[in-house]
């Protein structure tokens, strides 16, 4: 029978091998800050896949050997990898946070408040009205008290109509504070700390910045102008470790406008079933696809989370009203997510997304695909490199010199918003993003001081 004094000797060898970790641990971050010094002479990225991918290699063998968990070892690696990055941006006098499209915009709104006009070619916000059906919706519920509580996942009438929309049952539905909460429920929920999140870049940044919330480790594949932003699935595979859980996608792509050709789909979420991989498919933009579209809905693949918004396809970006569409398992986790942080979307709000649904929004559509091939055309004009978007509401062309911020904040002093394209991943400063969401006149206002900007 174990006695007191044998617990107590157990405890303090636990004591005794933590206070040993510790000391590696530290040791280890000595090192980093050494190697952050090292890189920052020689003009080296903080960030080294191929370094990180033989480290990941060496645990995993190590694991092996001496019993212990994978996946557990992984997650500690990756808490370890974290900790490096960030000794390292540090020592290399890096801030740590990259310049949004939400940063300049703030920046443009501070310079509004001053008097001076502003050309927003740097947010995607539609220029157009919400439906009209959506503002008496509004007063209707005013007038029939409907400003109460309501269930965390959404009022049932909201959460049907989506539900029939994509032809599933309403469990399978929650109603959020616009997309972006969506993918943070799903991201929170669904991956811990320690653990790895696959995106593809170019991307919105909300899932690394989500990832980065959590503590759990982006694993990034890049993607290339030359090969008209198509992802590598032979380097996608090369990256799933037992430690990843989920593979986020963005397409139509934001900032690119790309949409995934259906053989690279078929790929992504072959890959995903494989292992067995949460599949975070942001479909903001389903609506605006110019090209025939495969969601990851048509798949029926159990472990995908499908986000949805009414900002882009609805104008009612200030609204705040997005949806997932998952299993009825991750839906009832995600939940949990809400109810702690907001309980749920306000209940007018959820009245005028159901009737905004009754909208025909083709019209928007329309419009949204005649701006960008006026955009388009002005930008081959100015002898620009870019892929022709797919489908969302943005351009994202290559400058011919120097780098996004220098041109961005230029354009800023005349008047003109535009978007960095690093916003979108490290390794695109030699790019911008440029909103269709303003009238033609506008838009072209705006490039005529861009190809100004460009030629001093």
């Amino acid at each position: 029978m174990a006695s007191d004094k044998e617990l107590e000797s157990l405890r303090g060898q636990i004591r005794s091998v933590t206070a040993d970790i510790m000391r590696k641990v530290q040791e280890r971050m000595a090192l980093a800050a050494q190697v952050g010094d090292v890189k920052g002479r020689l003009g080296i990225n903080v960030k080294d896949e191929k370094v990180e991918q033989e480290i990941r290699l060496m645990v995993l063998k190590q694991a092996a050997e001496t019993g212990m968990s994978a996946e557990f070892a992984l997650r500690l690696l990756n808490i370890l990898l974290a900790e490096s990055e960030a000794v390292q941006a540090q020592k290399q006098n890096r801030a740590p946070a990259r310049q949004t499209h939400l940063g300049i915009f703030q920046k443009a709104k501070q310079l509004e408040a001053s008097g001076k006009r502003i050309i927003h070619l740097e947010v995607g916000e539609p220029d157009y009205p919400a439906p009209a059906q959506a503002g008496a919706a509004l007063a209707e519920a005013f007038k029939l008290k409907k400003y109460h509580y309501t269930d965390t996942r959404g009022v049932p009438q909201l959460r049907d109509a989506i539900a029939k929309r994509n032809k599933v049952a309403e469990d399978r539905i929650m109603v959020t504070p616009g997309g972006r909460f969506a993918v943070f429920a799903a991201i929170a929920t669904l991956v811990k700390p320690g653990e790895e999140l696959i995106t593809i870049e170019p991307a919105w940044p909300t899932y690394r910045e989500c990832a980065d919330f959590i503590g759990a480790r982006t694993k990034v594949l890049r993607t290339t102008l030359e090969s008209g932003w198509t992802p590598d699935l032979e380097e996608l595979a090369s990256m799933i470790t037992s430690g990843t859980r989920m593979i986020a996608l963005n397409y139509p792509n934001n900032p690119t406008g790309k949409v995934l050709d259906k053989k690279t789909m078929d790929g992504i979420v072959a890959l995903a079933k494989e292992h067995r991989l949460y599949l975070l498919s942001d479909e903001v933009y389903s609506d605006y696809s110019f090209k025939p579209f495969a969601g990851a809905h048509a798949y029926g693949y159990d472990k995908s989370v499908i986000v949805s918004s009414f900002s882009k396809t609805y104008a009612m970006t200030g609204f705040r009203v997005g949806y997932a569409l998952a299993s009825p398992d991750s839906i009832k986790r995600m939940a949990k997510v809400q109810a702690v942080n907001v309980t749920s979307v306000a209940e007018p709000v959820q009245h005028v997304a159901l009737a905004a649904l009754g909208a025909d929004p083709q019209g928007n559509v329309k419009l949204m695909k005649k701006r960008l091939k006026f955009l388009s055309s002005k930008l081959k004009k100015m002898s620009m490199r870019f892929a022709e978007p797919d489908g969302a509401m943005y351009v994202y062309p290559e400058l011919p010199k120097g780098e996004d911020m220098q041109l961005v904040e230029r354009m800023l002093e005349r008047g003109v918003a535009i978007a960095p394209g690093s916003g979108f991943g490290d390794s695109y400063r030699r790019f911008v993003r440029i909103s269709a969401c303003r009238p033609e006149e506008e838009m072209g206002k705006g490039l005529d001081v861009m190809a100004e900007e460009m030629g001093k």
